[in-house]
């Protein structure tokens, strides 16, 4: 927030985009685009109702219509095919003060993992895959908050480390 209380605006990749998107709608129920876009804006994200639209439908957001409404939601396992690029198949990334979990899309751990372990990050002991859960273990757990910052870089942004 700045002095007048207005959201700070930052540019962000489309990965990082739909990542949000993705976070959010399995966060807490969405019941229209406008509270997504809200949500979006108050992690300092500003989105037109069209790139919003052209997002949801990358990403399979489906409708689901209940008693009381309804809202928005990923699509279910039985949708989910293996994305071509490791950074489209992490739905989160959080950690403690020594380990770091990355949930993916179901049956893609393993895919995330082999990625990380490729990229030979100094800082990282090594992975466990589950099938939509993966371990990273850091090397100390000064190097926790380290870790995090690289697996962020490397699975939403794009970026090499």
């Amino acid at each position: 927030m700045n002095r007048a209380g207005l959201a700070m605006t930052t540019m962000i990749s489309k990965t990082e985009r739909l990542y949000a998107i993705r976070e959010i709608i399995a966060a807490k129920p969405i019941t229209s685009q406008g509270e997504l876009r809200r949500r979006l804006r108050e992690r300092g994200i500003n989105v037109t109702q069209a790139t919003l639209s052209r997002d949801m439908k990358e990403l399979g957001v489906l409708w689901a219509s209940r008693a009381d409404g309804g809202k928005y939601e990923l699509p279910g396992e039985e949708a989910l095919l293996p994305s071509p690029t490791p950074m489209m198949q992490v739905l989160s990334i959080v950690s403690n003060e020594s380990l770091v979990v990355i949930h993916t899309l179901p049956g893609s751990a393993n895919i995330v993992g082999e990625y990380v372990d490729r990229h030979k990050v100094r800082d990282i002991i090594g992975t466990v895959a589950g099938d939509n859960t993966l371990l990273v273990i850091p090397r100390s757990t000064r190097k926790t908050n380290d870790v995090v910052n690289i697996l962020k870089s490397l699975l939403i942004k794009g970026m090499e480390v």
